[in-house]
């Protein structure tokens, strides 16, 4: 293989219309037989490919960086298991933004929502799926770039239990918080890309069914309404159902019991998230950045610069927050608890919005997106309702190690509740009904 040039621009083009790809020409075939022979998938580009480089989602990352010298494991288990490897995706530059703008490559047109974001960073593998170009997109989740994009482009996702699936060759953002994680349109698909790529040793032990279903009260008043609205309608479509894969919904309130550590709204938990990502990815990248000077586009750079300034003594105090956010998730969920959260606040907000004008939503989001992310839990999301014909989603957050059983329960409840494009038309003419409660 040869490596690949560095490129400067980019954008949409006759064999890659949704500007989804920074390789398209990039093919791995799959081995000869496997449980997902026949299936392709694609890759982020922060994913190392033998005689490949690695561009990480900058034009100057890419020109400093040699060919990698090795794959991946997370994708040549892929290979392993019968996929073929069809090209490297556009991604955020270095992965920090939850966006899937990118100044120098452009903004991968999402198939589900035109005109709006994709969401990032996994941006380009939730739109090679979206298009249907691949059955497989692989991606990394740090604060939501798998979960996000998922729920904006209408996809099943998953981010698994930190620490399930190898990271060996991958370019992190941040590694304590940064896992592979993937994307397919079908639950059947999502569950067998897990059986390949999860360690199997690391499985929660007698992986017990979730069977206790939760329902984030304060979680779900960060949605916007019509969102919230819409994920409500689309599981009462059939309740019942519903309830014999989950069981009656218990309407908790997540953040309240931390109150006295002054932990008792996400948003404080969202503070708690940024230092520790933040300081991690100055620890990891600050070196290359302060020497190459790289040309960020906007929010990039800002966020760069607020990561340098994060010092030993706050990162520590924040380290002691995110432990007792561990352990309280961890006693709420005990083994067979679900938690269910709002993916997103909303829909795909539009491309080329202005930093300033996303940063209440990016609250909100990041608020919504750290809940999993600072105690390193598995979260799937299920797109299952729209609003004004733009997919939302509903995640679900298991214990640490459910990954399977979360996987088999998605694959369950996708067999009764609806895709975000039947959803509306669905939900028309529906009585207005809380589904948390039930039914007497």
């Amino acid at each position: 293989m040869q490596a690949r040039a560095a490129t400067s621009a980019s954008g949409p083009s006759l064999d890659d219309p949704n500007n989804a790809y920074i390789d398209k020409g990039l093919t791995v075939q799959g081995a000869a037989e496997g449980p997902l022979k026949g299936l392709t998938f694609a890759v982020k580009d922060l994913f190392d490919v033998a005689g490949h480089r690695t561009g990480f989602g900058n034009p100057t990352w890419l020109e400093t960086h040699p060919p990698a010298t090795r794959t991946a494991p997370a994708v040549q288990a892929l290979l392993d298991a019968g996929a073929t490897l069809r090209g490297k995706t556009h991604m955020d530059e270095l992965a920090y933004s939850l966006n899937g703008e990118n100044k120098h490559y452009g903004t991968p047109r999402n198939p589900a929502a035109p005109g709006r974001i994709p969401g990032g960073s996994s941006s380009g593998s939730a739109v090679a799926v979206a298009a249907g170009d691949v059955d497989i997109g692989l991606g990394t989740d740090t604060g939501g770039s798998i979960r996000v994009p998922g729920s904006f482009c209408g996809l099943l996702a998953l981010r698994p239990t930190w620490g399930r699936v190898s990271s060996e060759a991958t370019t992190a953002l941040a590694p304590s918080f940064t896992c592979p994680a993937w994307f397919a349109k079908d639950a059947a698909t999502l569950r067998a890309a897990g059986s390949v790529l999860l360690d199997p040793a690391t499985r929660a032990p007698g992986s017990p069914r979730l069977g206790r279903w939760l329902v984030a009260r304060d979680a779900f008043k960060l949605a916007d309404p019509p969102t919230e609205k819409a994920i409500y309608n689309a599981m009462s479509a059939d309740f019942d159902k519903v309830v014999a894969l989950l069981g009656q919904p218990t309407e908790v309130d997540v953040a309240a019991p931390l109150a006295g550590q002054g932990l008792g709204q996400y948003v404080d938990w969202m503070g708690v998230f940024r230092v520790c990502q933040g300081f991690e990815v100055w620890r990891e990248h600050g070196a290359w950045v302060t020497a190459h000077n790289p040309d960020f586009g906007p929010g990039i750079k800002d966020r760069f610069i607020m990561a340098s300034g994060i010092t030993q003594e706050q990162v520590d105090a924040a380290n002691v927050k995110r432990a007792l956010i561990r352990s309280h998730l961890l006693s709420l969920l005990g083994t067979d608890g679900v938690l269910a959260v709002p993916t997103t606040p909303g829909p795909a907000p539009l491309v080329n919005t202005p930093p300033a004008e996303l940063d209440a939503w990016r609250t909100r989001l990041i608020s919504l997106t750290s809940i999993a992310g600072l105690a390193g839990l598995p979260q799937v999301n299920l797109p299952i309702a729209s609003v004004d014909g733009l997919p939302v989603g509903l995640g679900l957050i298991g214990p640490p190690g459910s990954d399977e059983s979360l996987l088999e329960l998605t694959e369950r409840l996708m067999g009764v509740l609806p895709l975000w494009q039947q959803a509306q038309a669905q939900a028309q003419g529906q009585a207005a009904r809380d589904p948390w409660q039930p039914k007497h």
